[in-house]
């Protein structure tokens, strides 16, 4: 069984994620989704999601593509999770390209395209809802 694996925040899940998912499906047999924790996103990424993580995750895990979602709480748990989950390819968007190739010593590293004309920072400030970061109170 071939295994892929592939990390986000999944806020505002669109036409953009569902795409991602389902072509890093296409690459093997079983994809397992890493969701941010909000603790991460806050801390580390410093970036305020709409939705929770346990919500995030339930969305996540409703789509067919997706077969497993664990929690993302640090950076440096790539190399771990490629290894407890004996994962064959590695999968990000090309918005990525290359920040993650010290994991070819452990998997196949794949950068996929972004789908066209979507994002959720470009959703959230169509909305007003503006990209919220640490430093900026959400608005009411």
């Amino acid at each position: 069984m071939k295994k892929v694996i592939t990390y986000g925040t999944f806020d505002l899940l669109h036409a953009g994620h569902i795409n991602l998912l389902r072509r890093a499906k296409e690459l093997g047999d079983y994809l397992i989704v890493v969701v941010s924790t909000d603790e991460f996103n806050w801390e580390q990424k410093h970036k305020k999601c709409y939705f929770s993580y346990e919500e995030r995750k339930k969305l996540v895990e409703a789509v067919r593509y997706v077969d497993l979602v664990i929690p993302e709480v640090s950076w440096d748990q790539k190399i771990s999770d490629v290894k407890e989950y004996h994962v064959d390819t590695f999968v990000m968007g090309d918005d990525w390209k290359g920040k993650f190739d010290f994991l070819k010593d452990y998997c196949e590293v794949v950068y996929l395209p972004r789908t066209e004309g979507i994002s959720t920072t470009k959703i959230k400030e169509d909305l007003g809802l503006g990209g919220q970061t640490k430093d900026e109170e959400p608005a009411e």
